[in-house]
This record gives structure tokens, C-alpha cells and sequence, in this order.
């Protein structure tokens, strides 16, 4: 999940007030019309007096963020990779737990070349868990046990289902003495979640 800002939105002749979000590789806004934006659809972006100006495929586009557009800007230009999004640095020692895409897979594998699969080796770092179902995260507890200090632990669930939402990952781990600190839009069908063991308990 990106930055999302109440605003004012012109496209072409329309123009309306409503949320705009700002997404991992895309611009969403939802009014009285609704637009989607994809970055490489994208033609030319300009941050003037707090419009953000697009020039795309389907026409022009201007969005009154304010003292937003500026970084709106920035990022639509700059986008950070999945990788950076998710803070994992090179050669860190990561453990994947579940079924990864294989762009992904290699993603980790281009920083790091510790890596375990399917077990989280006791000096993780960075630890990923796939859960498709509410069931799986019934795996939890005993995984929360093998964190240790500033670990990381980020599940990657599929959105707008209903045999997992961010409820069911929510409890589960706050269940488990985890707390939530991120969320990161991990693909077009999933959404991560990061979860760390408090401060107060390491």
C-alpha cells in the first residue's frame, strides 16, 4: 500500500474530488470517475505550484496533492525496487518459507547468496513466509519463536481474498506477540506485511 491523499483530480474534461494512492508501480484514484495509472503508461510528469501534471497514454491528468506533488514526482520518476521496499541489504542472510514467484526467488538471490528455503536458519536476518490460506498461519507461533532481536518477518499474503485478509495476518501474529510495522504492496496480487518483536521484549 502506497501514499494516499484526499484531493482534487482533473482528466481531460472530468474532474472531481476524491482519494488518490499512490501504489508500488501505478497511480490510483477513485471519485466520480476512477482512474489507473500504471508508471509506464506514463508519457511526462511535472510537479508545478502543488499539481501533479501526467502526460499519458490515455490523455492528461492533473492531480492538486499540495506539498505531496513534489514527492509524488520523485517517486513516479525514481521508483524504489521491491527489494528496497521490503530493506533488505546485500549479502544479508534471508530464510523463505512458502511458494515465491521465481521473479522474486531471483530478486534475493542477485543480493544475497545466504539464503534457506523452507527453514529459517538461526541466524536469519530477514525471514519470508508465503501464506495462501488463514490456515497456514496457524505456523506462526512457533515461528515467532525463532526470531531473534531485530529479525524481520514479512508475510506475504494474496489481496482482496477471503480465505486470507489483513485481519486474519493481523491477529495472527499480534497472537503470536509480534507488531506490525510496514506494509509493502509486494505484486500486483499480494500485499506484505511486516512484523518485528517489540522493542520492549528483545
Amino acid at each position: 500500500m502506497g501514499a494516499e491523499v484526499v484531493c482534487k483530480v482533473r482528466f481531460g474534461k472530468q474532474e472531481s474530488e476524491g482519494k488518490a494512492l499512490l501504489e508500488t508501480s501505478e497511480i490510483l484514484f477513485r471519485g466520480a470517475f476512477r482512474l489507473k495509472i500504471p508508471f509506464s503508461s506514463i508519457r511526462s510528469a511535472k510537479a508545478v505550484n502543488g499539481e501533479l501534471r501526467l502526460q499519458t497514454a490515455e490523455g492528461s491528468a492533473v492531480f492538486h496533492l499540495g506539498p505531496a506533488a513534489e514527492k509524488w514526482h520523485d517517486k513516479i520518476l525514481h521508483p524504489k525496487s521491491r527489494i528496497e521496499k521490503l530493506g533488505v541489504k546485500p549479502e544479508a542472510k534471508v530464510a523463505l518459507l512458502g511458494e515465491f514467484e521465481p521473479e522474486f526467488v531471483r530478486e534475493v538471490a542477485g543480493l544475497t547468496k545466504s539464503v534457506s528455503k523452507g527453514r529459517v536458519a538461526v541466524d536469519s536476518e530477514w525471514i519470508f513466509f508465503a501464506a495462501d490460506s488463514k490456515g497456514e498461519l496457524a505456523r506462526l507461533p512457533k515461528l515467532a519463536k525463532s526470531i531473534r532481536r531485530a529479525t524481520a518477518l514479512w508475510i506475504v499474503y494474496p489481496k482482496g481474498q477471503t480465505q486470507i485478509t489483513e485481519n486474519d495476518v493481523l491477529a495472527a501474529a499480534r497472537k503470536s506477540g509480534l507488531k506490525d510495522v510496514k506494509v509493502v504492496g509486494f505484486s500486483s496480487t499480494n500485499t506484505a506485511l511486516k512484523f518485528v518483536i517489540p522493542l520492549s521484549q528483545r
